[in-house]
């Protein structure tokens, strides 16, 4: 089934980067249509409190933040549909967009649609996630002062994340899966020499544990199977981002982990006419005012796109 309504801009994926898009192309009376997807808000609905973002001296839940930043797009004129894209097809003007067999048009299209974390994929993992259970350092570690932490890892992200934690915690333990890191030797130098940081080789955690918070995990040796317990406040969990980005591929540019390619100070994409904003093409800052920025960028580029095409 397909809308015969061409919208000026369809935009996909909500959290930070989607609704701040959406409130620009609607305050520019562009009527965007955003699809923000069945779990809409992106990571910040698995945020308790959000102490970084400008304009909330006491801080913000992370979900209340996005139900305020959505409202304020529906306010301007944004229709908001919670509904995952499915399919896309970016060969051709106007561009379509699926939900599942139904088409909607669009003439200009901002991707939104983030990353996310990995995780172990532990059941108490899920369970203490904002609870003591975090993937990004620079958004939670200020609730950890002179608090005992563990970072999962063993790449360049660990090691800066470790280190960024040391102005907070006491002490900070590297959980690392095999006998060396994977870390650039200056990332991992920095590491090792910090006297606040321990080093747990051939180790990887099967369990956190705690009543309403963190309070311990389990570790197991990657060599012996044998278990132990080390008491831990908090869990940072630092082995990767995946870009949702599976829909795109074959449509748009990715790299070779699957973010999408914007142009150098840019959200425009390797289609003309589509762009890209937030953690979907940012593997480098991953903040939620950075994504909003970048959504602000993607709404006054895609007006100036479709106004060259109106004249």
């Amino acid at each position: 089934m397909s809308n015969t309504k061409v919208e000026d801009v369809v935009i996909i994926g909500s959290g930070p980067a989607g609704y701040t898009a959406a409130i620009y192309s609607s305050r520019a009376n562009l009527k965007p249509l955003l699809f923000e997807g069945e779990e809409s808000g992106g990571q910040l609905m698995t945020t308790t409190d959000v102490e970084n973002f400008p304009g909330f001296p006491e801080g913000v839940m992370g979900p209340d933040l996005m139900e305020a930043i959505g409202k304020q797009a529906s306010r301007f004129g944004t229709q908001i549909l919670s509904k995952n894209i499915t399919k896309v097809d970016f060969s051709k003007q106007p561009f379509s967009v699926f939900v599942k067999d139904t088409e909607y048009k669009a003439n200009s299209v901002i991707i939104s649609t983030g990353a996310s974390a990995r995780y172990l994929g532990l059941e108490s993992e899920k369970k203490f996630l904002g609870k003591g259970v975090s993937a990004c350092a620079t958004c939670d570690a200020a609730f950890f002062r002179d608090k005992v932490v563990c970072v999962i890892g063993g790449g360049d992200s660990a090691m800066e994340e470790a280190v960024f934690l040391t102005r907070f915690a006491t002490k900070v333990y590297i959980l690392n899966r095999g006998e060396k890191l994977r870390a650039s030797k200056i990332m991992a130098d920095r590491a090792i020499k910090n006297e606040k940081i321990k080093l747990i080789m051939n180790a990887t955690m099967t369990e956190v544990l705690g009543s309403d918070i963190v309070s311990s995990i389990t570790m197991q040796n990657t060599k012996t199977n044998e278990k132990s317990n080390l008491i831990v406040d908090g869990v940072f969990l630092a082995i990767g981002h995946t870009p949702n980005t599976k829909i795109f591929k074959n449509q748009i540019k990715l790299d070779s982990t699957g973010y999408i390619i914007t142009e150098p100070d840019s959200t425009k994409t390797s289609v003309d006419g589509v762009f890209a904003c937030g953690d979907v093409q940012d593997t480098k800052y991953r903040q939620a005012i950075t994504a909003a920025g970048t959504g602000c960028m993607a709404a006054l580029e895609s007006e100036k796109f479709l106004e060259s095409k109106a004249h």
